[in-house]
């Protein structure tokens, strides 16, 4: 009797876990190189949108998804890490693949893996296996273009053995210094290694230091570069119901009237870069004029990004972010500020280890009330303890509490919330935040769909 396609998954699962995980990394791309050559160079089967950066990468992939698929392109894309579903990562037509095709491409690379894992001197990672599945899967469906995020870095990130014909940088920032570099010029450097001959440079507005490395390297190259702020930008910003009002600038003229259904000057942002991707991919320009305005427009109001500021409740509501850095908080904290108007906001935190996290606490304190502490379930995950103890030295011992285990963290912090004033103007709220982890685990407790 053959095993279903839950079993299957879990199965390829355990086998891909056994695996070096995201977090160890040994810079080569020799192993995914090996594997993608003895697979046929899927990879080179059609065109790549690349997008690096510190945050805002897998929204801004969606949206480049979702404007391409708007334009009769048929794409697949790969984002990490998960929220619930390891299928999440490798997504065909808007919408990650079935558990038996997952399983069904792991199958069929798994000979060659094995053969790259006997002829290296470290067997191939997590990321790079999936990696190669992606693109795999992409070359056998086919699509007509793939849009791929960046794991970690750039230059000596798995996926860069692509040579896309649009780079994206979203906004650099400190983040996983300890591989990276201690600062963001040197940063933005290993991320410009996605930038290759000949391409386009879509270059979000970025901190000085890291636009003169992103700059050099296009320049090192000969890509074409577009800057956030000189050929593309936000033009204009309003709040409306359940998202914002956009007007945007785009390397083809001006976009009015786009409703986007997310929150925050930096899913603005986000938008714009993603708008000016889509327009380089499909030749447009100062020369050519906008692209059909309503497809941008339809596309962007069906824009969904699951754990980016996400209400998964109401009454009192409850909102989920991955935000995992002090960059990605205090543009959470902006747009709670602005888009919400919460007489008293209770914080879930959870967090790991190698993250700045008395500095994301620090954008916290000046929004939430109170915080509930918690441990999410990565190995990584900082104890909830410990982090109690990173909390009270900057909420104070009256405004922390420590709750081990995340639905009872949630259950708490709920009940605080209902516990407040109740103010016809806001009300009370719970934001869910540390970690892409603690983001996808509160999803699967308050019932989010994957």
């Amino acid at each position: 009797m053959s095993s279903s396609p839950e079993a299957e998954l879990a199965r390829v699962e355990k086998e891909l876990l056994a695996r070096w995980p995201e977090t160890r990394l040994e810079p080569s791309l020799g192993r995914i190189a090996a594997l993608v050559d003895l697979l046929g160079s899927p990879h080179r089967a059609y065109p790549v949108v690349h997008v690096a950066g510190t945050n805002g990468k897998t929204t801004t992939s969606r949206m480049v998804d979702e404007l391409l698929r708007g334009f009769g392109l048929r794409v697949g894309r790969f984002t990490s890490p998960h929220l619930q579903s390891v299928r999440e990562r490798i997504v065909l037509d808007g919408e990650p693949v079935s558990a038996e095709r997952f399983v069904e491409t792991y199958d069929d690379i798994a000979p060659y893996v094995q053969m790259v894992d006997a002829a290296g001197e470290h067997p191939m990672s997590f990321f790079e296996v999936v990696v190669g599945m992606a693109y795999a899967l992409f070359a056998e469906a086919p699509v007509d273009v793939a849009v791929v995020e960046v794991g970690m870095g750039g230059t000596w990130d798995a996926t860069n053995v692509v040579d896309a014909r649009v780079a994206v940088v979203t906004p650099v920032a400190l983040d996983h210094a300890e591989y990276l570099g201690p600062d963001v010029a040197t940063i933005a450097g290993e991320k410009a290694g996605i930038i290759k001959a000949d391409a386009i440079a879509v270059l979000a507005h970025q901190q000085p230091g890291a636009l003169d490395a992103l700059v050099r390297r296009a320049v090192e190259v000969e890509a074409v570069v577009a800057r956030e702020g000189t050929e593309f930008g936000v033009l204009d910003r309003r709040v409306a119901v359940g998202g914002q009002q956009l007007r945007l600038q785009g390397l083809g003229g001006e976009y009015d009237d786009v409703y986007l259904p997310l929150f925050g000057a930096h899913q603005a942002q986000n938008a714009a870069t993603a708008l000016a991707a889509v327009e380089a991919f499909l030749g447009a320009g100062a020369a050519t004029g906008t692209v059909d305005v309503e497809t941008v427009r339809a596309a962007f109001a069906a824009v969904r990004s699951p754990g980016r500021l996400e209400r998964v409740r109401t009454s009192p509501t409850v909102l989920v972010d991955a935000a995992h850095n002090p960059a990605g908080m205090a543009a959470t904290v902006e747009a709670i500020r602005e888009s919400f108007d919460f007489t008293r906001l209770v914080g879930v935190v959870g967090a790991v280890r190698g993250k700045d996290v008395e500095g994301m606490l620090r954008e916290l304190e000046t929004v939430c009330a109170e915080l509930v502490v918690t441990q999410n379930s990565s190995p990584r995950a900082v104890p909830a303890d410990e982090l109690g103890a990173l909390a009270v030295d900057v909420f104070g011992a009256d405004r922390v509490s420590v709750s081990p285990r995340l639905p009872e963290a949630l259950t708490e912090a709920i009940e605080l919330a209902e516990a407040g004033p109740d103010d016809a103007l806001g009300g009370s709220g719970v934001l869910v935040t540390g970690s892409v982890v603690t983001a996808g685990e509160a999803r699967t407790v308050l019932g989010g769909r994957p």
